[in-house]
């Protein structure tokens, strides 16, 4: 039998730099020691494990994608293995930490003032303040373009209206980063979650993500003052730059969760034993286990290069849409195979499968439905856009 320690079938291990497994193990070692032994009691409850944040702050986990201003930048290798190692452990632990990074903190490094960025990313690097990434509405998701939410000038103000909905972290942030028309044209504003006219309420009763602290929020003349324009924040476009860091984040997350998933069914299957043999001797456990190790080394594949790519500044957006397509779609035939090995095991949090199946649920919808990926790949392959 190969050496299961971890799944590398491939040997991508090697093709790491020292400093990328460095990461890659010390976040590893993070997960194995103070997270799993406590996220089965968070999922249950519905509940976020607050007290991980500032040991990940303690480990520059915040501001990879930042320089200076307190941060440690990262690559986008070692912030995929970082994604990878979280999303082994619990989607909602890797949400927080992706929300943080590329969706409060680079879009303030990328388009804001030298005063909103001294004002917020050190505070955020230390994990002193948190933030949340305002996009999604009720009535849209896939087309943002059709946001309601709307901002007007008054005297040195902006006043915002409107309502956003799936917001990760949006009760336990410090900031959002609300997207609203100006005048017709898409604008991000920094708002301060204690402002007159914001207000943020946890979505009840998810079967899906329950770590994962998910808001509605609901702006109603919302004064932000004119500093808090992120001024180089014009259009869709300054929105799509923050959600490609984002999904490539999904992609490795969910092949962490593929992972976690292989390997509780592949020890449960050669431990437990059926009719005096081992349940891994069955040809058709063998079978599942194997597409299971082909799935997971594929994907390991897809998001090393696409890390690499990213690192290069050479990859096209509709290459993030196929990893995140993958990675995801895969990792959910994975789980279900993992609970079918595991039998009535597999739907117990304790043993982890469960927890992955029901996020990756919620997993496929975020950051872009399958449908609408495979719409990207679709326009990417013919040269005709299918959604509009």
């Amino acid at each position: 039998m190969s050496d299961t320690k971890y799944v590398d079938f491939y040997g991508i291990d090697s093709l790491l730099t020292e400093d990328e497994r460095n990461v890659r193990d010390t976040v590893r070692a993070f997960v194995d020691h103070e997270c799993m032994p406590i996220i089965a009691a968070h999922f249950d409850k519905g509940t976020f494990p607050m007290e991980m944040i500032p040991r990940m702050a303690a480990m520059k986990l915040f501001g990879s994608h930042v320089d200076g201003y307190g941060c440690h930048k990262r690559s986008h290798m070692e912030y995929g293995l970082i994604c990878r190692e979280l999303g082994r452990c619990d989607s909602g632990l890797r949400a927080m930490f992706s929300v943080q990074n590329s969706l409060a903190m680079f879009p303030v490094f990328k388009f804001g003032s030298p005063q909103q960025r001294q004002k917020w990313l050190p505070l955020m690097a230390r994990g002193e303040a948190l933030g949340c990434f305002g996009l999604s509405e009720p009535d849209f998701g896939s087309n943002p373009a059709g946001m309601m939410t709307n901002a007007r000038k008054k005297g040195g103000h902006y006043v915002l209206n409107g309502q956003k909905m799936w917001i990760t972290n949006g009760t336990i942030a410090d900031m959002a980063v609300i997207w609203a028309k100006l005048d017709g044209e898409v604008r991000g504003f920094i708002v301060e979650t204690d402002r007159p006219g914001f207000r943020a309420t946890t979505i009840q009763r998810k079967f899906s993500y329950r770590t994962s602290p998910t808001a509605f929020i609901d702006l109603k003349d919302c004064e932000v003052p004119q500093a808090n324009l992120l001024s180089q924040a014009r259009g869709l476009k300054s929105v799509f730059q923050c959600l490609n860091h984002a999904r490539f984040g999904v992609a490795c997350g969910a092949l962490g969760s593929s992972i976690a998933c292989y390997e509780a069914a592949r020890d449960f299957a050669v431990k437990r034993q059926v009719f005096d043999r081992p349940v891994a001797s069955y040809q058709l456990v063998q079978d599942q286990l194997a597409r299971m190790l082909v799935e997971i080394t594929k994907a390991q594949l897809v998001s090393f290069h696409l890390g690499r790519m990213l690192d290069d500044h050479q990859v096209r957006p509709p290459q993030i849409s196929l990893a995140k397509l993958n990675n995801v779609r895969e990792a959910i035939k994975i789980a279900r195979m993992a609970r079918d090995i595991t039998g009535a095991r597999g739907i117990l949090a304790d043993h982890h499968i469960i927890r992955h199946l029901c996020d990756l649920e919620a997993i496929s919808t975020l950051e872009g439905t399958a449908g609408m990926h495979t719409l990207v790949l679709g326009q990417d392959i013919t040269g005709i856009a299918a959604f509009h």
